[in-house]
């Protein structure tokens, strides 16, 4: 159950679960602050990694960063009473697993051994949230598991909570600490499960705020090593929007566009689109696993330089899809 101490260390694991970047706006108009919002991602994708960083170190470890996720889980909770997204309990045997919609876009989820009754969070950004589904499912938290930041894990180290078993992964690039977990899903006929954070979206992946291009694509190279059957949990519902960039850079990918008309449906209902998605599909759709494609190359103007490694190639490929899909969100 919920006691006193699982809610003290859901409050405190929910700032490091709240992933954003921004400061506190002091205009009063809307369409000012809307203005401002648009002008602040473009000049932020413009400016580089440096001022990423300046404004991401300022969110996670100052109290202007602690008032702000605070404003963010306040209007939130005011927008979306029942959270933004209609999402569904996924199971296999012993395993339950359920996403739950918090803030404007994040989810958290809950991983129930439904044998013993324990269970373990992943990313719980809004406390009281979580909270309410673990009463709900009455069950014994027993672990909070952070993508953000979780620096006491070493990578491939195993997390156990009842029957289930977690595999750390130490993935930097969107944060120097990033770690993402696999649920070993065997024992009970089940795929593997990769809780991602903002290593890897549906379509998509974090921006580069405490690593490099290199960096990140080594890390996302583990998640595409973990074998195409790998279900993927990401840390936010940024389908609808991935999927849209992606079909700028690949207009003729059939697998793309069968994958934005399901995300277009199942977004006009407001539903999840957690899962079903695989790392198999996401290789044939999301740019920033295919950065080998010749295709994607040719779209973004990119030819390897005489004596240039491939993945030196790979990660400048890289780098040039995440620049513009920072421009893209900002516009």
């Amino acid at each position: 159950m919920a006691g006193p101490l699982c809610r003290a260390a859901l409050r405190a694991a929910a700032t490091a679960g709240a992933c954003g970047l921004g400061a506190v706006s002091l205009l009063l108009c809307p369409a000012l602050r809307r203005l401002a919002r648009r002008a602040a991602a473009a000049l932020m994708a413009l400016a580089g990694p440096l001022l990423f960083r300046v404004g991401y170190s300022l969110y996670a470890r100052t109290r202007l960063g602690y008032l702000f996720y605070k404003r963010q889980v306040k209007k939130a909770r005011e927008r979306y009473p029942h959270g933004h997204s209609v999402s569904q309990p996924v199971g296999f045997g012993a395993v339950k697993i359920l996403p739950i919609p918090v803030l404007s876009n994040n989810y958290s989820y809950l991983v129930i051994d439904t044998g013993s009754g324990r269970a373990a969070v992943v990313d719980p950004s809004d406390p009281l949230a979580v909270q309410a589904v673990i009463e709900e499912e009455g069950v014994l938290l027993e672990a909070i598991l952070c993508t953000h930041k979780h620096c006491p894990l070493t990578d491939k180290e195993w997390v156990s909570v009842g029957c289930l078993r977690f595999e750390a992964l130490v993935t930097p690039g969107h944060t120097v600490g990033h770690v993402a977990y696999v649920l070993d899903v065997a024992p009970f006929g089940g795929p593997p499960c990769l809780f991602a954070g903002d290593l890897l979206f549906l379509a998509g992946c974090g921006r580069l705020f405490e690593g490099s291009p290199e960096t990140m694509l080594a890390s996302l190279d583990v998640a595409v090593g973990l074998g195409e059957d790998t279900l993927l949990w990401p840390g936010h519902e940024y389908a609808l929007e991935c999927l849209t960039f992606a079909s700028l850079l690949e207009r003729d990918n059939p697998a793309l566009e069968r994958k934005l008309c399901w995300a277009t449906q199942q977004r006009q209902e407001k539903r999840s689109t957690q899962c079903p998605s695989t790392i198999g599909e996401e290789k044939s759709y999301n740019p920033f696993l295919r950065t080998h494609r010749r295709e994607l190359q040719e779209a973004l103007g990119l030819t390897r330089r005489s004596g240039e490694p491939c993945d030196a190639f790979r990660a400048r490929v890289l780098s040039e899809v995440r620049r513009r899909k920072d421009l893209y969100k900002g516009t």
